[in-house]
């Protein structure tokens, strides 16, 4: 992970920019945005990279992180997609390699 974007983590993380409001915020202003044919599928796939890459630095020790980017990865394009809610991350939780919840 590059310096800059380590240095961008911990500056919206300052800035209170974790909120679910914020995240939900952004996903339907990137679906209007592709609906209305200014975001193409290759700026969709930067954000996405870009969202996957900022989760990525907080994988919890007891996950691998490959398996971890992974999995959010997937969130994402379903979120993007539209086939899952923005909702609670209740029952979102990540699992470790020995089954029980991650935090």
């Amino acid at each position: 992970m590059s310096t800059e974007k380590t240095n961008l983590h911990y500056e919206l993380k300052d800035v209170g920019l974790r909120a679910q409001a914020t995240a939900a915020g952004l996903v339907q202003l990137c679906k209007e945005l592709q609906a209305a044919g200014i975001l193409g599928e290759e700026a969709i796939a930067r954000i996405k990279t870009s969202i996957a890459d900022e989760i990525a630095l907080t994988a919890p020790r007891s996950i691998r992180r490959e398996e971890f980017r992974r999995d959010v990865c997937t969130r994402l394009d379903s979120l993007f997609a539209g086939s899952e809610p923005v909702g609670t991350g209740e029952g979102l939780a990540f699992r470790s390699d020995e089954g029980e919840q991650a935090q």
